[in-house]
């Protein structure tokens, strides 16, 4: 009789797929090594543990809703020869989400700031944080789609329980009510709570400006997004040159 045969309906129902995929060939590792029974049963859990792992983190990404998959390996340092590297390592490691610090990145468009931002988000996805990713515009829209359809609160109670929210393109087009008062509530909540990076063409000092009619409300949602914040400013030139003149470039640099 072969073992395999009872074993796999057995796995299947205990919902042990991770295990199952690697059944024979640890099987055979373990004759051939000759391993313990409990050194083989070590092996066949840890695979079903890396599996679950792994489908954890798939769930995470999805929920995230990166737009892209950025990483910290492919952003052009070079292109940015003042930024701090070491901060940037700093930020990788996601220590500042246990300290509810806010991450503010300013700077020209098309200098990586969404690059960057969603390649710590992944590192945090990696590291088994719950991450969600949003430009403003889209935010916004979606906040206003919640209240006629009558789940504001419940979507909001969402949002508030993510470990770091990633805010893009802050202040891309001015924020009128009930805009203001959900960025607002969302920002407020997370302060000296959870974690928050947003991303901005804007100079810092600019960032009030993106509340079009409630100034008031504007200053104590920026105050508080630049309270005990990590700031960095990109200064460098575009990624998002003409292809003609990125080829014009190459050649230049190739003579």
């Amino acid at each position: 009789m072969n073992p395999f045969n009872e074993l796999t309906p057995i796995l299947q129902s205990l919902r042990m797929s991770g295990m199952l995929a690697t059944l024979e060939i640890r099987n055979r590792q373990a004759l051939d090594q000759k391993l313990a029974p409990i050194e083989f049963l070590t092996l066949l859990l840890q695979d079903e543990l890396a599996r679950r792992e792994q489908f954890k983190m798939q769930k995470r990404l999805r929920r995230a809703a990166f737009h892209s998959a950025k990483t910290i390996e492919s952003f052009n340092f070079q292109a940015t020869p003042n930024l701090n590297k070491m901060l940037i390592n700093e930020l990788m490691t996601c220590r500042f989400i246990k300290e509810f610090a806010p991450v503010l990145i300013a700077g020209p468009t098309g200098t990586g700031k969404s690059h960057l931002a969603q390649s710590i988000g992944h590192q945090a996805v990696r590291l088994g944080y719950e991450v969600f990713f949003s430009t403003q515009v889209q935010l916004t829209a979606s906040m206003v789609r919640a209240r006629l359809s009558g789940v504001h609160a419940r979507r909001m109670k969402i949002l508030k329980k993510m470990d770091l929210i990633i805010l893009d393109d802050f202040g891309i087009k001015p924020l009128k009510s009930p805009q203001d008062e959900d960025l607002h509530e969302l920002i407020s909540d997370r302060y000296e709570k959870g974690s928050l990076i947003v991303t901005s063409n804007l100079a810092f000092e600019e960032w009030r400006e993106a509340f079009a009619e409630n100034k008031l409300l504007g200053a104590a949602t920026v105050d508080r997004m630049l309270h005990g914040a990590y700031q960095i400013v990109l200064d460098g030139e575009s990624y998002r040159k003409p292809r003609r003149q990125m080829d014009k470039q190459k050649k230049v640099e190739k003579e």
